[in-house]
């Protein structure tokens, strides 16, 4: 196998994040030019832009028999990451804040997404209609996050400091921001090909499932935007907003990503037995996961971000060790199972019953 195929893997990464940062700016400033309010702006261009990666790539892979696995793998693989390693990557940073309403709504949300996107799997494929109705999920999940901040002054001067526009139009402003949305979409269509056909190549070439590929390489790779935004926002202080930025992209992933992916594709998206089987009760467990994390104390602490640090190499562990079928796969398992898991969940129901009763104590 040549080098290349290594360099047009990195490149793809890289032309994603790129053409997804260029993306962004140019449809942010071009609805500020056109007086399209800036709330809205950040709740749909942004929000939708930083999934960009992993649309481009789910798109492009859907169209292809030989790349079917990778769209589902990426999806998945990008939520188990965005929890497992950017949150605990930016908690071990700096502790991060957990808000009510993200424990409230956007946590049993991310669960409700996962569950149905589950569901919608068990038959081995992600079909039309399916795809259909979890892109109207999205829009409706876009609609009540604008109506919900709309009510918000404080989150509508924030955005209006970030997105707002006020300045002179001139025809060189308007070619700029236009260059930038045709570049951005050109880097991200070329560079989920570079990705997606570098992945098949280096897949074949040492035999393993293109599904590994997808739940590993690419899911880092397109998680990169989130895990940049998240750990620069944890470093600046705005903790909040680290936290919000993930699980946001997750409901995404799920809702917009694949619901337009499987949308488009010619016959829906194929889903492995793989991810039926382990990837996609992994991404539902993690999603469960956050709601006794979230609720102690309402924030992420270090511990935390180290366990799901942890549970991040744990996880990619097993998908090596299952993908060589070494013999020491069955121990591994066993230990995770019946030793660590365990005492996880033991640690969490008890750092949850000292948080209730911690609350109970001030409010008598």
């Amino acid at each position: 196998m040549s080098p290349i195929t290594f360099l047009s893997l990195i490149a793809g990464l890289v032309l994603l994040v790129i053409g997804a940062e260029f993306l962004v700016k140019g449809a942010s400033r071009v609805a500020a030019i056109l007086q399209i309010p800036p709330l809205i702006i950040g709740l749909t261009i942004v929000a939708y832009g930083t999934s960009a990666p992993e649309m481009s790539v789910s798109i492009m892979s859907s169209f292809s028999e030989q790349g079917a696995d990778i769209a589902m793998g990426n999806v998945v693989g990008s939520n188990i990451c965005n929890i497992l390693l950017v949150l605990g990557l930016s908690s071990v940073v700096a502790p991060l804040v957990v808000t009510k309403q993200i424990i409230r709504s956007d946590v049993p949300i991310m669960i409700g997404v996962s569950l149905l996107l589950f569901v919608f799997a068990l038959d081995g494929q992600l079909s039309k209609v399916d795809s259909v109705i979890l892109f109207i999920g999205g829009v409706l999940y876009t609609l009540s996050l604008i109506y919900q901040s709309s009510k918000q002054g404080i989150e509508q001067d924030e955005f209006s400091e970030e997105y707002g526009f006020s300045g002179e139009i001139t025809p060189t402003l308007w070619l700029k921001n236009i260059a930038f949305i045709i570049g951005g979409s050109s880097l991200l269509v070329l560079g989920s090909r570079w990705l997606v056909n570098s992945a098949v190549t280096i897949a074949e070439y040492f035999q393993v499932s293109k599904l590994l590929i997808g739940l590993t390489i690419i899911a880092l790779g397109t998680s990169l935007p989130e895990l940049a935004t998240s750990v620069v926002a944890s470093l600046r202080g705005e903790r909040d907003i680290a936290v919000g930025n993930v699980l946001g992209s997750n409901i995404f992933n799920i809702l917009a990503v694949l619901g337009i992916a499987g949308t488009i594709a010619p016959n829906g998206i194929n889903v492995s037995p793989a991810v039926i089987n382990f990837s996609a009760p992994v991404a539902i467990a993690v999603a469960f996961a956050c709601l006794p994390i979230f609720y102690s104390g309402k924030q992420i602490d270090r511990w935390e971000g180290l366990l799901f640090l942890f549970y991040y190499l744990a996880y990619n562990g097993y998908l090596i060790l299952d993908a060589i079928d070494h013999q020491i796969l069955p121990l591994y398992v066993n230990i995770m199972l019946f030793v660590i898991i365990p005492l996880t969940i033991i640690g969490l129901v008890v750092a949850t019953i000292m948080e209730k009763l911690g609350e109970r104590k001030r409010t008598t």
